[in-house]
């Protein structure tokens, strides 16, 4: 099993995934994992680099950081991804199964 198939950072136009909570206004672009997602699970600091906004935040900017991946899956609702996120973490975050399932047919359609 590899470490993790996310481990190079990506840019803020080009996250692997973005997760929003649109009742608070927050959005997490991931930019990289230190973990493989099966490892996450067990890991209560497991974490993420991600830019983050919120309404806290100076004229909608972003802030880059680590942050606890429980915090995104369990606050957040994926709104964007590429395949091979939606194919790790759909078994991770139950909560979104039908989101991943939505989104992996559009790719597959695009295809």
């Amino acid at each position: 099993m590899p470490r993790t198939n996310f481990g190079k950072t990506r840019t803020h136009d080009k996250p692997y995934a973005i997760y929003k909570d649109d009742k608070h206004g927050w959005e997490w672009r991931v930019l990289k994992t230190y973990k493989h997602s099966t490892k996450e699970l067990d890991d209560p600091y497991a974490r993420w680099y991600t830019s983050v906004t919120s309404p806290m935040m100076h004229n909608g900017e972003y802030e880059y950081g680590d942050t606890y991946c429980k915090d995104v899956i369990w606050n957040g609702k994926l709104v964007l991804a590429n395949k091979e996120w939606l194919e790790e973490y759909s078994s991770v975050d139950p909560l979104n199964v039908e989101e991943y399932t939505k989104l992996l047919m559009k790719e597959d359609d695009n295809d």
